[in-house]
């Protein structure tokens, strides 16, 4: 599967993080107005994902080359590589509640369960299929997962079972994100349409919410992201016309379309906090900060 750039946000320092493809990864506080390069030689994230430990204090990410790695911003170093899997990995979660676990979906089929202070995986999930987006329930106790076979699986963390699937989307899905308020999934597929889904534990047998139209996937077919606002008030996802879009999430209306990138828009992150700010980063190798007005 295809990766760009990537990015990712931190409320405790407004700090930005993203990453280019075979470069480095630029650690950026916009407060300060300030570039700041991070890394040297090899020593540089892959471009598949990214995510912020629980203290703020660590970045991991997930890389084309087959491997996670964990990072310390102060001084640019990798601290740990994590080794196990056998293809690309393309997204990547953190559990929000009790022991720190870092879930990976990768194209060998896999699901990685990782303690962050060890290099090997504590186990893994087998699916039937490359798997392009993964997510953690917000209890730590399910695992969401969707790959090449459209489907949003649901997955019993201590049975490594299968409990339900979500059934809807037409094509790969490349987006799974959890609500703020841990009540609703959003997904996103190169089906061009993102979706909400219920997923409290005992909703109705039809957990899909709402499907939003209008971001259409282009012919890159890139593993485009989506996301919510920390009010879960509103999703955003890019697209392949260079615009993201955002919605709201209780009406499913449009509540922005924002141009600006020349090419396929990988991922749009609200701003942490309070602020109506939003990034994105594109296939042109630009990252782009804009507030919501």
């Amino acid at each position: 599967m295809h990766i760009d750039l990537r990015i990712a946000a931190e409320e405790r320092t407004s700090t930005i993080v993203h990453v280019v493809p075979d470069e480095v990864l630029i650690n950026w506080e916009p407060a300060l107005d300030a570039d700041r390069a991070r890394g040297q030689g090899q020593e540089r994230p892959g471009e598949g994902d990214l995510q912020w430990s629980r203290d703020s204090r660590i970045l991991f990410s997930a890389s084309a080359d087959m491997h996670l790695a964990s990072w310390d911003l102060d001084n640019g170093t990798r601290i740990r590589r994590y080794v196990g899997h056998e293809e690309v990995i393309n997204a990547m979660d953190i559990s929000r509640r009790g022991d720190e676990v870092l879930i990976s979906g990768s194209d060998d089929g896999s699901i990685g369960l990782w303690d962050p202070r060890t290099k090997h995986a504590a186990d893994y999930i087998q699916t039937d299929f490359p798997v392009t987006a993964v997510a953690i329930s917000e209890a730590g106790n399910e695992i969401y997962s969707g790959g090449i076979d459209n489907d949003i699986k649901v997955w019993d963390l201590r049975k490594k079972a299968v409990v339900y699937s979500m059934l809807g989307h037409q094509d790969t899905i490349t987006s799974l994100r959890v609500s703020p308020d841990s009540q609703s999934l959003l997904s996103y597929a190169m089906d061009s349409t993102a979706r909400t889904w219920d997923i409290r534990p005992f909703a109705p047998t039809e957990r899909r919410i709402r499907t939003f139209d209008g971001a259409s996937m282009g012919l890159e077919k890139n593993l485009v992201r989506a996301s919510w606002d920390s009010a879960g008030k509103h999703v955003a996802v890019g697209s392949g016309d260079g615009t993201v879009t955002i919605w709201s999430n209780d009406s499913g209306k449009l509540a922005y379309k924002l141009p600006g990138h020349k090419g396929t828009v990988n991922c749009a992150e609200f701003a942490p906090g309070s602020e109506p700010i939003l990034l994105s980063a594109s296939s042109d190798r630009n990252m782009l900060l804009g507030e919501l007005r």
